[in-house]
């Protein structure tokens, strides 16, 4: 029985980065915009929390300075994504990973100063992973009992409609950008203020890519996410738990986690999970194109 709970509380733990980056990510693409840059944002975010809380003071700084400084990071980020796929119309999946390597390369170059430097007071997992909780559920009722998120999947299904009803389609996706890069920034937070308060060049670990791909496991429903990020995080902790107890090569648990994204992506598609996409999803808008 403790073992169980034991399991069930680091699945959380892993799972909260997880699902707040996803709820990101699904408020993007409800809006009719994918970023595949969450990985990079997710870096960024985690070195501006950590420089920030390192350098206000002693112990573990100013957390809530350190929080803010990730999420307006990681919206920063994401501005420059919005900037080239809404005003520019490019491509959104070139961008995206172009967005998610200039993050992992930035963080990476900026972050060698505060490598090995830790943190010394950790603050607690729990109100961050009820937060993620509660944010989840929150966005799930605006997202379908509230006039804004009518808007939102309005501009996603079908932005000419929108713009015709006097809706700002371009405003309300580089919101929704900016809201995606604001939870990419906070799930970067999390790792290195909370779960392990230290920065280190790539402590995300692909967790952006699995965030992304949650998005499509779970439907785009934030609701659904909740229990799609425990189910992921639940791997993560069995990555690390069954190594040394067998015989089966370390590599194959450190894989365990992106083998089954793969998998799981593949069952969704087969049993029609990509007709939940929203129907403008990754197409530019612009007013009388048809």
């Amino acid at each position: 029985m403790d073992e169980i709970l034991n399991a069930f509380t680091r699945a959380l733990s892993f799972g909260t980065p997880l699902l707040l980056a996803s709820l990101g990510a699904i408020v993007n693409e409800r809006a009719g915009v994918v970023n595949l840059g969450v990985e990079g944002m997710m870096a960024v975010g985690a070195l501006a929390g950590f420089a920030v809380a390192y350098g206000s003071g002693a112990g573990d700084g100013n957390l809530a300075l350190a929080i803010l400084a990730a999420m307006a990071a990681g919206t920063l980020a994401s501005m420059i994504h919005a900037f080239v796929t809404i005003t520019l119309r490019a491509n959104q999946f070139v961008s995206g990973l172009a967005l998610s390597m200039l993050g992992l390369g930035v963080a990476g170059l900026l972050g060698k100063r505060f490598e090995g430097l830790p943190l010394f007071n950790q603050p607690p997992e729990l109100p961050f992973t009820l937060g993620a909780i509660g944010l989840a559920l929150g966005l799930a009722l605006l997202l379908d009992a509230t006039h804004l998120g009518l808007v939102l999947r309005s501009v996603g299904e079908n932005p000419a409609a929108a713009d015709a009803l006097g809706i700002n389609v371009l405003g309300v996706r580089y919101a929704a950008v900016g809201f995606g890069g604001a939870m990419a920034g906070l799930a970067g937070a999390f790792l290195s203020l909370v779960y392990r308060p230290s920065w280190t060049d790539g402590m995300t670990a692909g967790l952006g890519w699995i965030a992304v791909a949650l998005v499509i496991f779970v439907g785009w429903s934030p609701f659904r996410a909740i229990f799609g990020s425990i189910f992921f995080g639940l791997l993560y902790y069995l990555q690390f738990r069954l190594q040394g107890q067998s015989g089966v090569p370390t590599e194959v648990f450190a894989s365990l986690p992106y083998l089954l994204v793969i998998l799981v992506l593949a069952l969704s598609g087969l049993r029609g999970q990509q007709g939940n996409a929203p129907e403008s999803l990754g197409k530019p808008y612009q007013r009388g194109e048809r």
